[in-house]
């Protein structure tokens, strides 16, 4: 079989090498697609801080179960799945307490340790989560960003009959605002500067898409909520500009939470979020029962997953794929890799 390598930044081979043998408690499965994420395209460009090479890449995934391991039971062959990519020792504190998102030795699948980027992947059966059998393997290779999305609107409690906001209007932005909205939200409000991704959310069904280089964010808080604004703040942009505004505006009292990964050194006003009492928060990736969430949520239709796919390329055209997503970066959402040419 073929497995992708990038070798060092910017540089893919594609190696033959044996179909693994699945071992006790593993399932081998046949992978179908894989999406790419802004953490792949960090990678690519040599900028991911915990990333060596050389590395398979790959960690959202959709594929076929080709066969069970010895021991391996409530799977069957054929079955459409996706897979956790997370590596956790099990014996840290987070890990013993049920955290094990936030594992003191945490690894990922396509970063620290091998990706799914091959035709065939033996894994933990642990970690395969059956996808309906009505749901696409496009649509299942997304279940991991919508997981992000789903542990990341968790982490403020029930959002029931509140009023969101979201900053940023990229992938996990408007999956956060759909899943806001999926799982109870009154109104929902999303920011960008981009007008085509604006219009994406507003395809998706997001109530307010707001331009911040035309309005400002206060005003339009004011406009779009009245006078107490938002109940919760999600920064899926990461960036000095989003974070002050939030800080800035958010309503006294308030909650803000941080989805997306600061590239830089923040600079928060911390006078202002302390003088409004402000909860700043926080979100890292996603648990079984986000995973189990977001499949219900796609399933049901509350989130929808198909109007984010902008381009698909074969396995072979991997670095095209990249190069796409450089030369494309406003008009793209979610690029797959079709793995079984």
């Amino acid at each position: 079989m073929l497995q992708q390598v990038m070798t060092e930044p910017g540089k893919i081979e594609f190696r033959e090498v044996p179909v693994p043998e699945p071992k006790e408690g593993e399932v081998l499965i046949k992978i179908m697609e894989i999406g790419v994420c802004g953490s792949d395209i960090h990678v690519y460009h040599g900028k991911h801080p915990f990333t060596s090479y050389p590395v398979t890449q790959g960690h959202e995934v959709s594929g076929l179960i080709e066969k069970l391991g010895a021991g391996v039971t409530g799977l069957s062959k054929g079955q459409k799945v996706t897979i956790q990519p997370q590596v956790v020792c099990g014996e840290c504190y987070p890990c013993r307490h049920g955290k094990y998102n936030l594992c003191e030795s945490l690894k990922v699948m396509g970063f620290q340790t091998t990706g799914v980027a091959s035709h065939y992947f033996a894994v933990d059966a642990k970690k395969v989560t059956p996808l309906p059998e009505t749901m696409s393997l496009e649509e299942g290779a997304m279940i991991e960003p919508l997981a992000v999305a789903v542990h990341a609107v968790r982490r403020a409690g029930d959002v029931t009959g509140q009023d969101i906001c979201v900053l940023g209007a990229g992938p996990i932005g408007i999956l956060v605002a759909q899943t806001a909205k999926g799982m109870g939200a009154r109104r929902v409000m999303i920011t960008d500067i981009s007008e085509i991704r604006l219009q994406k959310a507003k395809e998706c069904g997001i109530d307010f898409c707001i331009n911040t280089k035309e309005k400002n964010f206060g005003e339009a808080l004011l406009e779009c909520f009245g006078p107490d604004k938002a109940d919760v703040i999600y920064d899926c942009a990461g960036n000095d500009i989003t974070m002050g505004q939030a800080v800035q505006y958010a309503r006294k009292g308030s909650t803000i939470i941080l989805v997306a990964v600061f590239a830089d050194m923040a600079k928060v006003d911390l006078a202002v979020l302390n003088d409004h009492e402000l909860d700043l928060n926080t979100s890292m990736m996603y648990r079984s029962e986000d995973y189990e969430k977001a499949i219900e949520l796609a399933d049901s239709g509350k989130v929808q997953l198909k109007p984010l796919i902008s381009q698909r390329f074969p396995f072979q055209k991997y670095l095209d794929a990249y190069k796409y997503i450089d030369e494309n970066r406003e008009t793209t959402m979610k690029v797959l890799i079709d793995v079984q040419e």
